[in-house]
């Protein structure tokens, strides 16, 4: 049995679906009970990330726990103090759950943590690999971060298999936030300014996080390894546009403004944080990932762009 948190998720979601699809047993983890649940999956409804909750429904014959569930990066956090916070759910929340479940009986917790641990962009022009010293900047990295090591001493003290897999951006049907704003913007036709920048960004398909995220499950060489994941080809973010637009079928608007004056510009407008994920570079190197457990990414950068968006012209048609 495989208990997966956060299965309502956008990541849970599509990881139960193909879970059942390969025949595994699996039960799904949620706040709410799901308004279209996955045909084959079983819910335990209520699951509360707190450092006080009691898993013992949904840990119950469970092998193998997939910790998906998260306070999640915001751009304009409520709370008064978000580091607090995200502590209490993502660190001490995620330390509750996976000493419950050594103590149940789980023999493998992989952990879904995040890119932002290695931090926001690369500074040297190399790109991070997992053996990085840690660098995160926002609270989200930050607790993400602190949940890993919290979860090695679990590991330590009680046998518990931990995987760590940090992923960079991840699309694919379903996506939303920048990504959708993205093809939104293509799709109506807005010029967009951004025809001559020249970063590169590791991006990873949902489909290739899912399928690294099961080979987890039982390869003999995950545990205690901590896995960088990307689709091993990075794209420029005009790149990234253009693709975007062939996918959606429709020509693309970029003017050539050199990323020079745009910086200047989000500095201007107080945008920084955009100006960083449009003009910087943020690459992975997934060697590391390929040759302890042999995993390829199985989808590509087009196809899985296709995927994204024919999912996208189904919710917004033209």
């Amino acid at each position: 049995m495989i208990l997966v948190t956060g299965a309502s998720g956008f990541v849970g979601r599509a990881l139960l679906a193909e879970l059942t699809r390969r025949g595994s047993v699996v039960r799904g983890a949620v706040r709410h009970a799901p308004a279209m649940p996955i045909e084959g999956a079983t819910y335990v409804a209520g699951a509360d990330l707190s450092p006080e909750s009691i898993w013992g429904t949904a840990l119950a014959g469970v092998d193998t726990v997939i910790h998906a569930a998260a306070r999640v990066h915001v751009m304009n956090d409520t709370a008064s103090d978000p580091l607090a916070e995200f502590r209490r759910i993502n660190v001490a929340g995620s330390v509750n759950l996976a000493k419950q479940a050594a103590a149940a009986g789980v023999k493998r917790f992989v952990f879904i943590s995040s890119i932002k641990v290695n931090g926001e962009r690369n500074v040297d022009g190399r790109p991070f690999v997992s053996t990085d010293d840690p660098a995160p900047v926002d609270p989200y990295g930050i607790s993400k971060w602190e949940a890993e090591q919290e979860l090695g001493r679990v590991a330590a003290a009680t046998g518990l298999q931990v995987v760590i897999i940090r992923p960079v951006l991840v699309y694919g049907p379903g996506v939303k936030a920048n990504v959708a704003a993205m093809m939104r913007w293509l799709q109506r036709g807005v010029p967009l300014p951004l025809g001559a920048i020249h970063n590169k960004r590791s991006l990873v398909a949902l489909g290739n996080l899912v399928d690294l995220i099961i080979m987890c499950i039982t390869h003999p060489r995950a545990p205690g390894e901590t896995f960088l994941v990307s689709d091993g080809e990075d794209l420029s973010t005009t790149s990234l546009l253009q693709r975007m637009a062939a996918a959606l079928r429709v020509l693309p608007r970029l003017i050539p403004v050199p990323a020079s004056m745009l910086r200047i510009a989000t500095q201007i407008l107080g945008r920084q944080d955009l100006g960083s994920r449009l003009f910087e570079s943020l690459q992975v190197d997934i060697g590391h990932t390929r040759e302890r457990v042999g995993w390829t990414p199985p989808i590509s950068v087009d196809d899985a762009l296709r995927e994204t968006a024919e999912d996208f012209l189904r919710r917004f048609p033209r």
